[in-house]
């Protein structure tokens, strides 16, 4: 194990048991001390987790800065930023589920604890194989590269228009093989009735939540991995980004649907690196230059959709 670890990373065994327990800690706690009240998280609590998230990442990010250098540490900052990205374009389907199932607000908090849950196992995961792919054939950095290009123009021609989360295949195949209820009984994903157990329909919303995003790892783990080849930086970075997920929907949940230029921004993102990754023989983009980049775009497409908000109607 210790020797695996040091192939594909300069942290330390013990830096990642730590990060490991800290982040299971973290996340039970949120669940048991803030997620225990049946009733809608109010704007100003979740602006207050999310800022608690933010900066724990942030805190967490100058301590790795100081013991392994600017760097890795503009390394482990971009990434985190690419991920946060992302995961806005996330929310958006998250928000599509709850409103295709009905899910109550009061419910909502436990579904989406249980989806950075999953997300944080499924992301270490497939994180641990593009490292270990990438120490052995370094050539799968051109199918990252080309996989998030695709993406990319992908997002520039995809509309707003999504299926009902209710009527789609994977829904439909689930209901088949599991016995399920069409009400919600508060938070439980299982109910018993007459002597069997059936799964409500919060159940259906968390496997919806956990394959969306297995769904985005797709382009979110090649994204990291063009920003750095450190294991621990890509795990730790994407891991904190996820973490800050849930208290972020309640902050953006009514306002998604004004960010109007984020497919186009998040596209921009996804071209420029994986451009990056497709040309690495050819030229190099230092981590700071990469840092930049994405930070204007991300500028450039927040204050286009403020502007455009404020002095105009949708077209």
């Amino acid at each position: 194990m210790l020797n695996f670890l040091s192939n594909i990373s300069i942290a330390p065994l013990w830096l990642w048991i730590a990060f490991s327990i800290s982040i299971f800690v973290l996340l039970f706690v949120d669940l048991f001390i803030f997620g225990q009240e049946e009733k809608k998280i109010t704007t100003q609590k979740a602006l207050k987790e999310s800022a608690f998230w933010i900066a724990l990442s942030l805190v967490f990010n100058a301590g790795f800065f100081y013991e392994f250098g600017a760097k890795l540490g503009i390394e482990f900052f971009t990434g985190y930023l690419v991920e946060k990205s992302l995961s806005v374009d996330n929310l958006f389907i998250i928000l599509l589920i709850f409103k295709s199932l009905k899910v109550p607000d009061s419910s909502q908090h436990k579904v989406l604890f249980w989806g950075v849950f999953g997300a944080v196992i499924f992301r270490a995961i497939f994180i641990l194989i593009g490292a270990q792919l990438l120490h052995s054939f370094e050539w799968i950095l051109y199918i990252f590269g080309a996989i998030l290009l695709i993406t990319g123009i992908k997002f520039l021609f995809e509309g707003d228009d999504k299926e009902e989360v209710k009527d789609s295949f994977v829904i439909k195949s689930l209901k088949k093989v599991l016995p399920t209820t069409s009400k919600f009984e508060g938070s439980k994903l299982f109910i018993k009735i007459k002597g069997k157990y059936l799964a409500t329909p919060l159940l259906m919303a968390l496997v919806a939540i956990e394959l969306t995003d297995i769904i985005f790892a797709v382009d979110s783990i090649p994204a990291v991995f063009s920003i750095t080849k450190d294991a621990f930086i890509a795990f730790s970075s994407n891991i904190l980004a996820v973490l800050g997920l849930r208290a972020l929907y309640f902050v953006l949940a009514d306002m998604v649907g004004k960010l109007r230029f984020l497919k186009p921004g998040l596209a921009a993102i996804l071209g420029f690196i994986g451009l990056k990754m497709l040309l690495v023989d050819f030229f190099h983009v230092p981590s700071w230059v990469s840092l930049l980049v994405i930070i204007m775009i991300l500028l450039t497409a927040s204050l286009s959709s403020w502007y455009v908000n404020k002095n105009g109607p949708r077209s």
